[in-house]
C-alpha cells in the first residue's frame, strides 16, 4: 500500500494498524534546534485519546508517545530536534479483535470494507486496519511538532455543529472549549448536545458533526497560485481524515448566497502602515496565498458507520446479510476529530512556511 505520506518539505509518514502492536509516524524535514519533548506531544494526544467521556468509544488507550529518533539534549539538558527524521511510536494496548469476528466475511455498510477488498484483495476486518480512525493518533503527534515550526502559530479547533444543532456564535468563548467533552465554545449549546447525544447512544445510533479550525499567527505570503494553493492543500489534508465528507474555507458555501459587495474583504491602512482587513470572508486566504488574517476552515464529519441497528449488506462470497456492528464505537466521531483537524492544518501551514522560506528567503 502506497500513499501513506503527505507534505513536501515538512513530510509526515504514518504507519501501523488499529489492532496491531503499535502505530506511529516519521516526521521528515523538521528544522534543527527546536525544543521538543514527549510531554509537549502528549498534551495534544490526550485531547484525542478515546475513553474520556461517555460520548466517545470506550476503548482504553493511554496513547503514550515515545520519541525514537531525531532529538538530542544540548549542553544545558534541553532536548532539541537535530534536523534528522523524527520517529514517534504509540503502542496499542486495548485491542479486542474478537469483537469483529462476526463481520470477518461481511462488508459493513458505510465502511471501507468492500472498497479495500476490491482494491487489494485483502482487508483487515479487525477494526478496519489502516482505514480506522485509530491511525489519526499519529497525525496528532505530528501536528504537535508542526506547531513549533512556525513562530507564533496558534491553531485551535471547535465543534460547531452536532446533527442539526449548531452553536450560538454570539456566545463563542475559546476558554469554554476545555470545560466540556465536545470542544464546544458555547456552554449552553454543550448542555443541549449532552441531552441529544444521550438519546443517540440509547438508540444505538450515531450522528454527524461540523468542526471549525482557526489558525492565527499565519504570516502573509504562504501558498502559491494554481497548483500550490494554501486552501487547496488544507482542503486535501482535511478530506484525508476518516469520515470527512466536505470542507470549506472562510464563508465557504455560504458565499454563494452573497453579493460581491457583501463578500469582498475591504481594506484600509492601519496605524502600522500596513493594510488592515475589515472582514475575513475569505478565511485568511486570497488567490491561494495567506493574507495574514486568521485561516478559517470547516469540515463535515459523517455519522459513525458502526451502529447497533441491523443494516442490509453482502458477504465476500456474494450472499445477502444483515450486519449489526458490535464493539466500542463513537456515537459522534466528530468529537475526537477536533484535535485531528487542528493537526492537519498545522502540518500544512508548517510545510508551506518552510516552502515559502526556501523560495523567497
Amino acid at each position: 500500500m502506497s500513499h501513506n505520506t503527505f507534505g513536501h518539505l515538512f513530510r509526515v509518514t504514518t504507519w501501523g494498524e488499529s489492532h496491531g502492536p503499535a502505530l506511529g509516524c516519521v516526521v521528515d524535514g523538521c528544522p534543527p534546534r527546536i525544543e521538543l519533548t514527549e510531554d509537549e506531544i502528549q498534551t495534544f494526544l490526550d485531547k484525542r485519546k478515546p475513553g474520556q467521556s461517555k460520548y466517545t468509544t470506550q476503548r482504553r488507550e493511554a496513547d503514550a508517545v515515545r520519541i525514537l529518533s531525531g532529538v538530542m539534549s544540548d549542553d544545558h539538558g534541553v532536548q532539541r530536534t537535530t534536523g534528522t527524521p523524527i520517529s514517534l511510536m504509540i503502542e496499542n494496548t486495548d485491542q479486542r479483535s474478537k469483537d469483529y469476528s462476526e463481520i470477518r466475511e461481511s462488508y459493513r455498510p458505510g465502511h471501507a470494507d468492500y472498497t479495500y477488498d476490491a482494491k487489494y484483495g485483502i482487508r483487515d476486518y479487525r477494526g478496519g486496519g489502516r482505514s480506522s480512525a485509530r491511525e489519526t493518533a499519529a497525525r496528532v503527534a505530528a501536528g504537535a511538532i508542526a506547531r513549533k515550526v512556525v513562530p507564533g502559530l496558534i491553531v485551535r479547533g471547535a465543534l460547531v455543529q452536532i446533527g442539526p444543532h449548531k452553536v450560538d456564535r454570539s456566545r463563542w468563548d475559546w476558554d469554554e472549549i476545555g470545560n466540556n467533552p465536545f470542544f464546544c465554545p458555547d456552554a449552553t449549546t454543550a448542555a443541549r448536545w449532552s441531552e441529544y447525544l444521550d438519546q443517540i447512544r440509547k438508540d444505538g445510533s450515531s450522528v454527524g458533526a461540523v468542526v471549525e479550525v482557526v489558525a492565527e499567527g499565519v504570516p502573509a505570503g504562504l501558498g502559491a497560485p494554481l497548483y500550490g494553493k494554501l486552501d487547496q492543500e488544507i482542503a486535501a489534508a482535511l478530506m484525508s481524515i476518516n469520515a470527512v465528507k466536505g470542507v470549506e474555507i472562510g464563508n465557504g458555501f455560504e458565499a454563494a448566497a452573497l453579493t460581491g459587495e457583501e463578500n469582498a474583504d475591504e481594506m484600509r491602512i492601519g496605524a502600522d502602515g500596513r493594510p488592515q482587513f475589515l472582514s475575513n470572508n475569505a478565511g485568511g486566504i486570497l488567490g491561494g496565498i495567506s493574507s495574514g488574517e486568521p485561516v478559517v476552515a470547516r469540515f463535515a464529519v459523517k455519522p459513525t458507520s458502526s451502529i447497533l441497528t441491523p443494516r442490509r449488506s453482502v458477504t465476500r462470497s456474494g450472499e445477502d446479510v444483515d450486519v449489526r456492528t458490535k464493539g466500542r464505537h463513537d456515537p459522534c466521531v466528530g468529537i475526537r476529530a477536533v484535535p485531528v483537524g487542528e493537526a492537519m492544518v498545522a502540518c500544512v501551514i508548517a510545510d508551506h512556511y518552510l516552502r515559502h522560506r526556501g523560495q523567497v528567503g
